[in-house]
């Protein structure tokens, strides 16, 4: 009888211990902000925006890289990673904000204000209730093929779920930045007048960031090391116009540069830290600056996500009716290879996204159906044209110069 008291089976589930320690399950899942991935088992954490995760699966994988590529304007790129910053603060989570542009405090004081619970609902109906439609009139007005389509997550959810919702009208409160946790890297404060680039090495401004991450990662703990001792956490860092020449490297200014070797032997060496660590980057790179469009190839297989924003200002879509309701397209370049053999394919590929009074929302691409008078015989020829370029998205039927036929 004392003997078979002792016996516990493979289906008995393992209590805490008397002292507070958890014995049973995985650590990694009691961090604050964070879930395991369906898929492949991986921790993922939020980037601040619902529909992003969804789009990446669920998530972003800790111990990876998300690789922004700026709009022409650099307009709504800061938002997605404002929005990173601001997912941080709230979970709790250690931040690292580097950029050779902006102080990082000034950063942090640029980040918007979350919406939780029903103050979340309201702001939500508030801001999209004058954009709303009946099913009934949506039936009529768009193509049969969108209705079978799934619907993109677009609502708030609560504040004690995964991801939030933010007001781009309004600015985080001081108190929640004052709570927080951050490590500020501005690139003029950390370089010296006095120091010269040495040839067959990374450019200083990399070599000092590379350092200043590694110092971060292994004296706080984000390695793993003295699990006992310190609290786990996740490190979310911020790198803000990677390469650009406020860096001091001149990948930007000329087709054969000599040093494009420097910023990818960063990305190398950046990516191998955060696999062995509680940490997840998000790095925002000008590739439309890059003259030699070999290198943004060779940035894309040394990052993990590569999100692009295509913004339509300047561009001829801005003043094209049919692109009226939207202001810029985003395109998915690439899914992470987390445990798998290959990666997951997008099921979307036709994106857009709007700016609206107080929300950043990514949407499906749906083109109006040419069904009156006031669609002129040009926007018929762009509508074509469009189609092509979104590929086995929208209007793959489509051909030539004709419009769509739905």
């Amino acid at each position: 009888m004392a003997a078979s008291k002792n016996i516990v089976t493979s289906f008995q589930r393992r209590g805490p211990r008397v002292g507070g320690a958890d014995t049973g399950g995985s650590r990694l899942v009691s961090i604050a902000g964070t879930r395991p991935s369906v898929r492949n088992g991986q921790l993922l954490v939020s980037t601040g925006l619902p529909a992003l995760d969804q789009l990446l699966g669920g998530g972003l994988a800790v111990g990876t890289v998300l690789l922004i590529e700026e709009d022409k304007y650099n307009t709504y790129s800061p938002m997605l990673f404002n929005y990173f910053l601001a997912e941080g603060i709230i979970n709790g989570h250690t931040l690292l904000v580097a950029s050779a542009k902006e102080n990082p405090a000034d950063i942090l004081q640029k980040l918007p204000a979350p919406l939780l619970d029903d103050n979340c609902k309201k702001e939500f109906n508030e801001d999209v209730g004058s954009h709303e439609t009946s099913e009934s009139d949506i039936k009529m007005k768009i193509a049969w093929r969108y209705q079978l389509l799934p619907k993109m997550k677009a609502g708030p959810v609560s504040s004690s779920r995964f991801g939030h919702y933010y007001d781009v009208s309004k600015r985080i409160p001081q108190e929640l930045i004052e709570a927080s946790k951050w490590h500020g890297f501005f690139l003029p404060e950390k370089m010296s007048p006095a120091i010269k680039e040495e040839a067959c090495s990374m450019i200083n401004g990399y070599k000092k960031l590379l350092h200043f991450i590694q110092n971060v990662i292994y004296e706080e703990g984000f390695d793993g090391s003295n699990p006992q001792t310190k609290q786990r956490n996740i490190l979310r860092i911020g790198i803000q116009s990677l390469g650009s020449p406020l860096w001091g490297d001149d990948i930007c200014c000329t087709e054969n540069c000599k040093s494009s070797h420097c910023l990818m032997k960063f990305l190398y060496v950046l990516r191998g830290l955060l696999r062995t660590s509680l940490s997840v980057c998000i790095i925002t790179v000008p590739t439309h600056l890059l003259q030699n469009k070999a290198n943004v190839a060779r940035m894309t297989n040394l990052s993990d996500v590569v999100v692009g924003l295509e913004s339509f200002i300047g561009s001829e879509r801005e003043t094209n009716p049919l692109y009226k309701d939207y202001h810029g397209l985003m395109h998915i370049r690439q899914i992470p290879r987390l445990n798998n053999l290959i990666c997951d394919i997008s099921d979307v590929k036709d994106l857009a996204f709007k700016l609206k009074r107080k929300l950043f929302t990514i949407e499906r691409l749906h083109l109006p159906p040419d069904l009156s008078d006031t669609v002129s015989r040009s926007s018929k020829q762009d509508l074509a044209e469009s189609a092509k370029l979104l590929g086995p998205g929208c209007g793959m039927m489509a051909g030539g110069k004709k419009h769509l036929d739905f």
